[in-house]
């Protein structure tokens, strides 16, 4: 089973072009499976016997008595359907057997957005402070909220990824399945960036040469966990009390465009999303937006 696994996963990555998150996630979660049919004894010999519709029940199971939350639970069932889907396509499967289980239905989580209040004092933040890194975190958190980009995206821009000598200026990343987008950046934004570009990045990489655009102290890329504990410090010293991640910049994005006026499709096109449910579950910030603010002005409303 491990060297088919290994064979998925080659799959995912080179034909399906998913992401390294994508990938690792995957691996742990038939990791799990495996670990799962081991204790069962099951875990060597012929998927056709290996894995069957009981096996799989039995490690829904096993994972609820597990008190696994139900979105980790639900994706580490996709996870195993995926693999099952894999095995019948290349013939080591006669038939899929987790076609007849049902997939746990996790609950979709109401994304909570910052107040354009917080935001503000989040992007003002950095600017309290005059060095190289300061800089960088400045023209990070602008960027990362006039775009709406994850920060996988975020991290994985280039020095080419970015245009700022032209109007309007704009920066181009490559999202989930390797699917490219361009965003348009306003001029806040770009003053920050201008300000990295020329008085931030080359103090940090002191002339090693990187082609990263967002770079450490030690003039190399910048990691996902690395922007995070920066957000974290900033949003922390601004007096923010609510939890901040950095899905939650990408979230106020979305919610604030659509309580401004931008339709949905337009929102979908910028964020990446292959599907425009996945964007849809903004409009109900934006809607309860429009009812508070109803509330409060309608003269027989309150």
């Amino acid at each position: 089973m491990d060297q088919r696994a290994e064979a998925f996963l080659h799959y995912l990555s080179a034909e399906r072009g998913s992401s390294k998150n994508t990938i690792d996630a995957y691996r742990n979660d038939l990791n799990g499976f495996r670990r799962f049919l081991g204790e069962q004894g099951t875990v060597n010999g012929d998927p056709a016997k290996v894995i069957t519709r009981d096996a799989i029940l039995n490690y829904i199971a096993d994972l609820n008595a597990r008190r696994y939350a139900k979105a980790t639970v639900a994706r580490k069932v996709a996870a195993v359907k995926s693999f099952c889907a894999y095995l019948l396509d290349h013939g080591d499967l006669t038939s899929n057997p987790a076609a007849q289980v049902d997939s746990p239905r996790a609950p979709k989580p109401v994304p909570k957005p910052m107040t354009t209040d917080e935001v503000d004092a989040l992007l003002h933040e950095p600017c309290k402070f005059d060095s190289p890194e300061a800089k960088r975190d400045a023209a990070m958190l602008e960027l990362m909220y006039a775009t709406g980009m994850r920060v996988t995206e975020l991290v994985s821009l280039n020095m080419d990824s970015l245009q700022v000598n032209v109007s309007p200026a704009w920066v181009r990343c490559l999202g989930k399945g390797s699917k490219e987008r361009t965003i348009p950046v306003h001029e806040q934004a770009v003053e920050a960036l201008e300000q990295y570009l020329g008085n931030g990045r080359p103090l940090l990489l002191k002339n090693r040469p990187h082609q990263a655009l967002f770079v450490n102290r030690r003039g190399e890329r910048l990691t996902r966990q690395g922007f995070w504990l920066i957000l974290k410090g900033y949003a922390k010293s601004a007096g923010i009390e609510a939890h901040v991640t950095p899905h939650t910049l990408r979230h106020s994005f979305a919610t604030h465009l659509l309580r401004g006026g931008a339709s949905v499709r337009d929102v979908q096109e910028l964020l990446g999303h292959a599907n425009v449910s996945t964007t849809q579950v903004y409009t109900h910030l934006a809607d309860e937006h429009l009812r508070e603010v109803y509330e409060n002005v309608h003269p027989r409303a309150r």
